[in-house]
């Protein structure tokens, strides 16, 4: 295993400068311009699986000693591992950030909602050439705020995506055993033994099927591994119907099985039709895994952190692999946040990184060409409505430090549970020279106006 430290740079190499040479003669005026069928068939194709509800402590490559998640374990292995990526802590907000590349500041409404007025990864990839499929978990039409078109069963295709199977569009219903699926605009019909992670994943398989002869990008925010926690059908007790929708944090650990098994049911279609090696394949979750749930890992127990502004509501797990061109068998402590996955998409299908981005492609850590690293990630964070309550808050942080807005400042690496703020008057050299650096971060961000329209919201 080698390790990337977060200063390093890796050298370009030949192969890689042909590579951008030749991305730029095919797209001389950014993302959306297609050329000839052979040039096209040459980019990679892209599955971004997202988790629900899955902190950074649920992975055996992370340190987990409370679950086995071979399959991840391996992708580890033979790609990218990183041990500093951060979402925000609640899922509407982290799903907005990642699919728009935008802090929440600029973009985010409220709970459940995707602003239609948003571009997405899926219109930048799709308005590119791919064939492109959202499958799993939705929730972004604001049901729950009856916002305008929350009804509307056309808005995945709205967002870029030729194709969807998904729970929860505009109707509630259980995600598990007997689920609410809607494909393409038609609801299932489904019974207690149907299993809604295995529908939307047999779908993904199906899809990958019909165009593997072509570039596609699937994203797959998944069902699991949410509340309410229930049997799988790898569970003893899915054998008896009656039990399917049992609700007992018991089953927490069958459900990271699972979504591991899942994982590995992608890999296995892929290799079958021969693209694996022009796959780039990311897992990562959406926040933080859920309060009622205590891991253990090789350093101890981890209490679940969902919701909250410390880092057991953001740390999330990464792992990618690009076996055509990537590195294997690295551990990277390089900072990246839920802004930077529009970038990343946009340079690994060889278009211009949208400008109007705030994140930081990080293509380049998995395929070893020249990465300039980021100084730190942010996270502004309302949680469930647009008022501010107290759960509201907002942080920037690097490695080791992080400093929030209301002037509390921790250094994490001997505090990582943010028990002890450091006095601000009593800071050595090398705390206040971060502590300044941090504090400009803030102050560059044009949140202030943002938090006051929202505070008159009350």
């Amino acid at each position: 295993m080698r390790t990337i430290q977060t200063k390093n740079m890796a050298r370009p190499t030949m192969k890689s400068l042909l590579i951008l040479v030749f991305s730029i003669a095919i797209y001389p005026m950014g993302y959306g311009q297609k050329t000839g069928k052979k040039a096209a068939d040459s980019r990679p194709n892209i599955i971004l699986i997202m988790a629900d509800d899955m902190g950074y402590e649920c992975l055996g490559s992370n340190g987990s000693t409370s679950y086995n998640t071979p399959v991840l374990d391996k992708m580890a292995e033979q790609g990218v591992r990183f041990t500093n990526a951060y979402s925000q802590p609640l899922c509407t907000p982290s799903r907005v950030k990642i699919m728009t590349g935008k802090y929440n500041y600029r973009n985010y409404i409220d709970f459940g909602y995707l602003d239609p007025n948003e571009k997405t990864f899926g219109n930048m990839l799709q308005d590119a050439g791919y064939k492109t499929l959202i499958a799993g978990k939705w929730q972004l039409n604001g049901r729950d705020g009856k916002e305008p078109g929350y009804e509307d069963k056309q808005r995945p295709y709205h967002f870029g995506f030729d194709e969807y199977c998904l729970w929860q569009i505009a109707e509630k219903g259980t995600r598990y055993a007997n689920p609410v699926i809607e494909e393409n605009g038609k609801r299932l019909e489904t019974t207690i033994d149907d299993y809604g992670p295995d529908i939307v994943s047999d779908y993904i398989i199906d899809f990958i099927d019909r165009n593997h002869q072509s570039p596609f990008f699937v994203y797959y925010p998944m069902i699991l591994v949410h509340s309410p926690f229930n049997p799988t059908p790898d569970s003893p007790e899915w054998k008896n119907p009656e039990r399917r929708l049992e609700n007992d944090t018991q089953y927490f650990k069958d459900m990271v099985e699972y979504t591991d098994k899942i994982v590995g049911k992608i890999m296995d279609q892929l290799k079958s039709k021969g693209i694996a090696e022009n796959t780039i394949l990311i897992f990562t979750g959406d926040n933080g895994t859920h309060t009622a749930i205590t891991s253990y890992t090789e350093d101890g127990a981890y209490k679940g952190g969902k919701g909250s502004l410390k880092d057991n509501g953001s740390h999330v797990p990464l792992v990618a692999q690009w076996p055509a061109e990537g590195q294997q068998n690295i551990v990277t402590d390089n900072l990246i946040e839920f802004s930077d996955f529009v970038p990343t998409l946009a340079q690994a299908a060889g278009l211009s990184i949208p400008e109007d981005t705030d994140g930081q492609s990080f293509l380049n850590i998995l395929n070893e060409e020249r990465y300039k690293p980021r100084k730190n990630v942010f996270v502004h964070y309302y949680p469930r409505t647009r008022q501010v309550n107290k759960n509201y808050g907002c942080f920037t942080r690097t490695v080791d430090y992080k400093l929030y807005s209301d002037g509390r400042f921790f250094e994490m690496f001997t505090d990582k549970w943010e028990e002890n703020p450091l006095d601000i008057s009593k800071l050595s050299k090398k705390q206040e020279k971060e502590y300044r650096k941090l504090k400009k971060e803030l102050s560059d961000k044009d949140i202030w106006n943002f938090d006051e329209v929202h505070r008159k919201t009350k």
